[in-house]
C-alpha cells in the first residue's frame, strides 16, 4: 500500500521562493506553486489540496486575505502563511479567528514546515 503524500500549495510572488520551496519539499510532498493569490485560487478550483502555505506580503492580495477567500470555498485545508517580518494584528487576527494555523518565519525552516504538512 502506498502512502498518502500531502499536496502542498505554495504562494508566494517571488520566483526564487518558489523554486526553493519546491526544490527542498518535492521529494516529500506533492508542491504545486503559485506566483499570486489569484493564481493560487484558480489552482484550488481544479485541484485537491491538503496544505496552503502563503506568503504574507504579495501585490493585489496578501496572504491572510488569499486564505481568507481561499478558506470560505476550501475549509477543509490547512492554511499557514510565511513572512519575513514580524506578525501584525492582521496575522494575530487571521490565528485567532482560524484562517490560518500558525504563522512561519522566512527564511523558512525546512523541518518545521514539514512538521506542520505532516501533522
Amino acid at each position: 500500500m502506498t502512502e498518502h503524500r500531502p499536496k502542498v500549495l505554495y504562494v508566494d510572488d517571488e520566483p526564487i521562493n518558489l523554486k526553493l520551496f519546491e526544490i527542498n519539499f518535492r521529494k516529500k510532498f506533492d508542491v504545486i506553486t503559485a506566483n499570486s493569490g489569484p493564481e493560487g485560487l484558480r489552482i484550488l478550483e481544479n485541484n485537491s489540496v491538503d496544505v496552503v502555505i502563503s506568503d504574507m506580503k504579495m501585490p493585489e492580495m496578501n496572504g491572510v486575505t488569499f486564505c481568507e477567500t481561499a478558506q470560505k470555498k476550501y475549509n477543509h485545508i490547512r492554511y499557514y502563511l510565511l513572512t519575513g517580518f514580524d506578525s501584525t494584528p492582521e496575522i494575530e487576527e487571521a490565528i485567532s479567528r482560524s484562517i490560518v494555523k500558525k504563522c512561519l518565519r522566512k527564511p523558512f525552516n525546512k523541518y518545521e514546515i514539514e512538521e506542520v504538512i505532516q501533522n
